[in-house]
């Protein structure tokens, strides 16, 4: 496989997971609700800059993108600032 395809493919993968679990996401206490909306809408930029740079193409970018979502969700996860719907 072709490293773009394979940059393309892993690129998808992880928005869509993304995508999935920030739909079921939902803060915790832990942070001011103004804190907390910030951040969500930063996660959201990342999501959009992604696909912005899918339908251009530039899968470097797109997966570079969603890579800095993951880490933000994934970090805000780990701090208890968010967690899934019950």
């Amino acid at each position: 496989m072709e490293e773009r395809e394979r940059l393309e493919r892993e690129t998808k993968k992880w928005l869509e997971r993304l995508e999935k679990e920030l739909s079921q996401a939902v803060p915790t206490e832990r942070l001011d609700p103004e804190a907390i909306r910030s951040v969500m809408e930063n996660i959201r930029a990342y999501i959009s800059d992604c696909k912005h740079f899918m339908q251009k193409r530039d899968w470097v970018l797109a997966f570079e993108a969603i890579t800095y979502a993951w880490c933000i969700f994934e970090t805000c996860q780990r701090f208890g600032l968010i967690k899934k719907r019950s």
